[in-house]
């Protein structure tokens, strides 16, 4: 018996040792396998780069390179932030939709094929912001841990914002191993920021990611880049930046737009455009590179800018028409916003007369601005505006200035102001809104029990007070008998 039990005991033993050993190898590789997998993210030939590319048709050899009928003056330098030559600060890129922003960025990926840099997209949703960040990093946030199912609770049963904390924590790990290899930072690119809600989770998400930004860029481990449409997001930003450094895009200069315009008709529809054709077409659309992309490569090209120009007066119209002094008091709150973007509008055009010229032989266009407050001030509401730049209705740039969100959009805003009576049915507008305002305020007080001569007496106590008191009619003898 002693004999059979020893025997048991020892096996049992060895067999625990066994699972305790094997269960410790399987952890440590597990770590190690997750920082060589991250690490291989960042190495060169990633597939995000040539979907990315292709979506968004770069050319995909430095042999096409030459081909590319636009080249941003930013790129250079946006080439030497991705490249990791530019240390000790991370980046925000801002710009109106259209500008050429994540085309520039891919564009300088594919200059060093994707070495050192990830890039995903944001989302509203952390949830997505999670899965996609994994995908970047190549990170499974331990879903694939077999100790998972033997614990009550798993590594998934967490919220999004934790995992994403996980992630970058891993991150680290890896870019202190690069960083003794490369002699550089890695570079993480977050693309279309202003997709984050601007609500509590939103504000979190963004506070965790700048944390992070600013301490890999003081270490030169981790170069984050942050790529945004929206005013907000720059606001949020601005609060805890220390070491952000700001790289504003605006629309192309009229010479180098009409220079990529002509290169592109002639190397593709073999079409040499007048002088007068091309400034016919900048009047119309500007500078803004989605626009002349569409123009580009259209047969008529002038009927294409009518069309994008009429496009952006009825997504105006469609979000700011004003209805008159006929308006129903159910759509003030609407008609509050309708008519303080109308207001700004003329105000806008109005102000093109007080400006030495609106366009430049050189430059281009000139579109007027307001600083912000002030154009709060002309709106008579501080919370509207920001709303108004993600409808890219107007646009709020990097030093504050708020314009019309393009050309075309400011053409709208000329024609809209020189209908007829346009400024009276304004008037009319605010008038009915100040007219509901002033009824809501208000409050009915109805007489009763006066007859035979019966009256009130309203006398004032106090500082704010008033005292109403009932003189029936026969205190005053007016009751006959």
């Amino acid at each position: 018996m002693l004999e059979s039990a020893a025997t048991s005991f020892a096996s049992i033993l060895v067999l625990a040792a066994g699972f305790a050993i094997a269960g410790y190898a399987y952890h440590k590789s597990y770590k190690l396998i997750i920082l060589k997998k991250m690490a291989h993210a960042f190495e060169p030939g990633d597939p995000v780069l040539e979907l990315a590319a292709i979506g968004k048709e770069v050319p995909m050899s430095p042999a096409d390179a030459d081909n590319r009928w636009v080249l941003r003056p930013e790129q250079k330098r946006i080439d030497e932030i991705i490249r990791g030559e530019e240390v000790g600060h991370y980046h925000l890129i801002i710009g109106d939709k259209g500008t050429g922003k994540s085309s520039m960025l891919i564009e300088a990926m594919r200059k060093i094929d994707g070495d050192g840099i990830s890039m995903f997209e944001a989302h509203a949703d952390l949830e997505i912001v999670r899965i996609r960040l994994g995908k970047a990093l190549d990170f499974e946030f331990h879903e694939d841990y077999i100790g998972g199912y033997f614990s009550e609770r798993g590594p998934r049963d967490s919220t999004a914002l934790l995992d994403i904390e996980r992630a970058l924590n891993k991150l680290e790990k890896v870019a202190i191993i690069k960083r003794a290899e490369r002699k550089k930072p890695l570079v993480l690119i977050i693309n279309q920021m202003h997709l984050i809600r601007d609500d509590e989770d939103g504000k979190d998400l963004i506070e965790l990611l700048q944390q992070r930004a600013e301490q890999w860029a003081a270490a030169n481990l981790v170069t984050m880049v942050f790529n945004s449409d929206d005013f907000w997001v720059y606001e949020r930003l601005k609060q805890l930046a220390t070491r952000m450094e700001v790289l504003p895009i605006f629309d192309l200069p009229k010479k180098q737009a009409i220079t990529a315009l002509q290169k592109y008709r002639l190397k593709y529809f073999k079409e040499q455009l007048t002088h007068g054709q091309l400034e016919e077409v900048y009047g119309l659309v500007g500078g803004r590179l989605s626009f002349l992309n569409r123009v580009a490569k259209s047969q008529d090209m002038l009927a294409t800018c009518r069309r994008i120009c009429d496009i952006e007066k009825r997504w105006f119209l469609n979000q700011c028409w004003i209805l008159g002094a006929e308006m129903d008091d159910d759509v003030m709150n609407q008609q509050k916003w309708a008519a303080a973007a109308m207001v700004l509008a003329l105000a806008l055009v109005d102000k093109e007369a007080s400006m030495e010229a609106t366009y430049d032989p050189d430059i281009g266009h000139r579109l007027p601005s307001f600083p912000l407050h002030i154009a709060q001030e002309i709106m008579t509401r501080a919370d509207l505006i920001r709303e108004m730049d993600r409808l890219n209705l107007f646009s709020i740039t990097s030093g504050s200035e708020v314009r019309a969100s393009s050309v075309p959009m400011h053409h709208a805003f000329r024609e809209i102001c020189a209908e007829p009576d346009f400024r009276e049915h304004l008037e009319a507008t605010i008038l009915r809104i100040a007219d509901i305002e002033s009824l809501g305020r208000q409050r009915e007080l109805v007489a009763k029990d006066l007859a035979l001569g019966g009256h009130y007496e309203i006398t004032k106590q106090g500082k704010d007070g008033v005292a109403v008191k009932l003189v029936p009619g026969e205190d005053r003898g007016m009751y006959p008998g």
